[in-house]
């Protein structure tokens, strides 16, 4: 068959590129289509030198850094990608591209990270990335988030079959598509993240530096432990404010290659997370290394731990809250290093390969 691979945008190597580089392995002759690229050089092996063809949207002014701007135009740009010679589309959507054009015979099988939530709940929050506070630009803004849900719903029809990431972003699909949908867990480099038995005194977080990551909330908690030591390790935006409210037993690394962060993950007493993620690949990351997580009990992360075996929970996404959960983990003692790994394992590259490719066929070929 004539395979097409669509994604949103490839402007880093994160959990959804994890996904699309299981793709293209699995598909290799493959064509792949997304509304930018500006993938720094050093995240790109694993596109092994395709030609990656882009929309117009890599051409507006500003758009390597500013591309979300562009989310009014986006459902245009999306449908005018011309895949009308391929027999088969995947898409690795988070945002708009699931909403491709296709023509009668063709199969498009989505895999879904999540809904779009700049249309459905974080509105606010690209509304405020875009310094769009108030007045007439905000409203017109809103206005165009209306379109822009309304175009999403209305393109979820034209869907085949859709994958969800985590049984969370199946009841979220199911909710905002009334449609159903087949988990299928992310790729984990389990291999990469060996077990680590011998743990040293300091907690971790490795994470993009985002504000709905709340690394500030996690920065804070630990101000109000000064005799608990803190790694921060990861880049974005606002390294700079969270620099400025790190006390002195907070370490900010900023980026660092895989090998480093790997060494830090086997090292940590724990692993804090404090998002609401669609799936998180990272605690899973940790776990791999034998090492346990503190995470907000909400989203994904709820199907990747287990509570009181593998880490535990704090309820709400607050700093009380994370500190009484720290504490209440130091009271526990010790977690068994071995069963924090093998749980980790259910998220391996092959479990992967070998249950999207079964559900391609599935779907596809019948």
């Amino acid at each position: 068959m004539r395979i097409a691979i669509v994604h949103d945008w490839l402007s880093t190597y994160a959990g959804a590129e994890r996904v699309l580089e299981q793709m293209l392995y699995l598909y290799p002759g493959a064509d792949v289509f997304t509304l930018l690229d500006f993938l720094p050089e050093r995240d790109r092996q694993f596109l092994a030198g395709r030609r990656i063809r882009t929309s117009f949207i890599q051409h507006l002014p500003c758009a390597r850094k500013k591309y979300r701007q562009y989310l009014p135009f986006m459902p245009l740009a999306v449908g005018l990608l011309d895949l009308s010679r391929y027999d088969l589309v995947l898409s690795s959507s988070h945002a708009v591209i699931k909403g491709v054009r296709t023509r009668h015979g063709q199969c498009h099988i989505c895999y879904c990270h999540t809904p779009m939530r700049y249309a459905w709940d974080l509105r606010e929050t690209y509304l405020n990335e875009a310094g769009l506070h108030s007045g007439i630009k905000r409203l017109l803004a809103e206005f165009l988030l209306e379109r822009i849900k309304k175009w999403d719903l209305k393109t979820a029809a034209d869907v085949d079959a859709f994958v969800a990431n985590s049984r969370y972003i199946s009841e979220r699909i199911r909710n905002c598509y009334d449609r159903d949908s087949t988990v299928i867990y992310p790729p984990v480099d389990i291999g990469h993240f060996s077990l680590d038995g011998e743990k040293e005194d300091f907690y971790l977080t490795v994470s993009r530096l985002v504000p709905y990551k709340r690394i500030n909330m996690i920065i804070n908690a630990f101000t109000r432990m000064p005799d608990r030591r803190l790694v921060v390790i990861g880049h974005g935006p606002s390294y700079d404010s969270l620099k400025a409210i790190a006390a002195p037993n907070t370490q900010l690394l900023g980026f660092q290659p895989v090998d480093i962060v790997r060494e830090y993950m086997q090292k940590a007493r724990a692993f804090v997370f404090a998002a609401d993620e669609d799936f998180g690949i990272v605690p899973v990351e940790a776990q791999a290394c034998g090492t346990p997580v503190i995470a907000y009990g909400k989203g994904g992360v709820l199907e990747s731990v287990i509570e009181r075996k593998t880490g535990i929970f704090f309820r709400e996404q607050t700093v009380d809250s994370l500190v009484a959960a720290i504490h209440e983990f130091e009271r526990m003692g010790s977690f068994d290093p071995a069963e924090i790994r093998r749980n980790a394992e259910r998220f391996s590259v092959e479990r992967f390969r070998k249950e999207f490719s079964r559900f391609v066929e599935t779907a596809a070929v019948g």
